[in-house]
């Protein structure tokens, strides 16, 4: 078995699922929308999604260890309009996957960690980073974006077969 050729299929599919997703944000969208006090907003969640094809994904793919100290003024992208948003999307997403083809054989068994303030909270092999902390955790906050938009009132695209607005 292949698991790196498994691992592309697999973020081809899911990175073009999270692109439908954000796609289906009205373009008049309020990027503050928050359906709970202790949610991300619109605008933070969206600008998260592309860290999966981003930053993160290449944290992953090209580095052993991202580690940040306790000082450490994480900015996060948050989108002006839906435009910027997809813009950024597309464009990370080539070299992310470009990074994920060139990534073979004992590079993916080698170690990962994700180190904040001298503590390790993610310390696995990389192969299990990148599906766990890249793959998962994209379809985890997508499923968040397709609640977002249900109340919202925006029409959710179906994922793995039609949505109760296609059918």
């Amino acid at each position: 078995m292949d698991f790196q050729k498994d691992l592309i299929v697999e973020f081809d599919s899911e990175a073009a699922n999270t692109r439908k997703m954000l796609d289906a944000v009205p373009a008049d969208a309020d990027w503050n929308f928050k359906p709970h006090a202790k949610s991300m907003s619109l605008g933070r969640l969206t600008g998260h999604l592309t860290d999966f094809v981003g930053e993160w994904a290449m944290g992953t793919l090209t580095k052993d260890k991202v580690e940040f100290g306790a000082d450490h003024k994480w900015e996060p992208f948050v989108p002006a309009s839906k435009k910027e948003l997809l813009e950024k999307f597309d464009k990370n997403l080539a070299g992310t996957r470009a990074a994920l083809v060139a990534t073979t054989g004992a590079a993916w068994d080698r170690n990962w960690q994700f180190v904040y303030a001298g503590t390790a909270y993610l310390n696995d092999p990389k192969h299990k980073i990148f599906r766990d902390a890249v793959l998962n955790h994209m379809i985890h906050h997508r499923g968040q974006l397709c609640v977002y938009l249900r109340l919202m009132g925006a029409k959710v695209p179906g994922i793995y077969g039609p949505s109760a607005d296609e059918m």
